[in-house]
């Protein structure tokens, strides 16, 4: 899952994206409302993490512009404004969420992880398909009953392959959902990842299988290649 956090606090957007990276998203840090908007037409997120006080702007323009422009990507707020005022104002411009500062970065990825199970968006905490099972909660994959050990990486490609089990998954999408804009990929990396990840996932008595259809993506199935 891939997420815009649009905030001018250097060591708070650092801190808070390195925290993000670790529960497994891939994560684009912008400190501008200008950079925010090019950023949200770019690219393709799952949830925008939205600072209000922002050096060039308030960041409920950037929200505004985003409802105008009929965009649902679900946008968290991010904000030191604690008022009753500002949260309402907020919502009703069309956030889904709001989480005032400080705040523990457990709940931040506790309310990421309830925007991204909303009608619309990635539906559901366990993914299953033949015998291997995903609680994409507590980033935990079984295989019958047994526990597989994998990376993070991994975990965030299968997961995909997962979601979108019986459809094509290109390879431009799956480096946009797990590498931010700032990651250097080198040109083999994502078929290095499936391959590894398809080994891992066979030799753990998997019953489903990652095809690679050449040139054009990957597709996860429990039809044997």
């Amino acid at each position: 899952m891939r997420l815009l956090l649009i905030e001018d606090n250097q060591r708070l957007a650092e801190l808070t994206a390195a925290n993000l990276v670790k529960a497994g998203f891939a994560v684009d840090c912008v400190t501008t409302a200008e950079e925010g908007t090019q950023s949200v037409l770019a690219g393709s997120y799952d949830v925008v993490i939205l600072d209000l006080g922002l050096p060039d702007a308030d960041g409920l323009t950037v929200l505004a512009e985003m409802r105008a422009r009929r965009d649902s990507t679900p946008v968290l707020i991010l904000t030191a404004r604690d008022g009753v005022d500002s949260r309402v104002k907020g919502l009703n411009q069309g956030s889904d969420d709001y989480l005032v500062k400080p705040f523990a970065m457990e709940e931040l990825v506790a309310r990421i992880r309830v925007l991204l199970r909303r009608p619309g968006q990635a539906l559901g905490l366990t993914l299953t398909q033949g015998n291997l099972q995903f609680d994409t909660a507590d980033r935990q994959v079984l295989v019958g009953d047994l526990p597989l050990e994998l990376s993070r990486r991994e975990l965030d490609a299968l997961e995909l392959l997962m979601r979108r089990a019986g459809r094509v998954v290109s390879k431009a999408a799956i480096e946009s959902t797990l590498y931010g804009l700032e990651e250097e990929i080198a040109s083999n990396a994502i078929e290095v990842l499936i391959h590894r990840l398809r080994k891992r996932i066979q030799a753990a008595g998997a019953t489903v299988y990652i095809h690679t259809l050449r040139g054009i993506g990957y597709l996860l199935s429990q039809e044997v290649p």
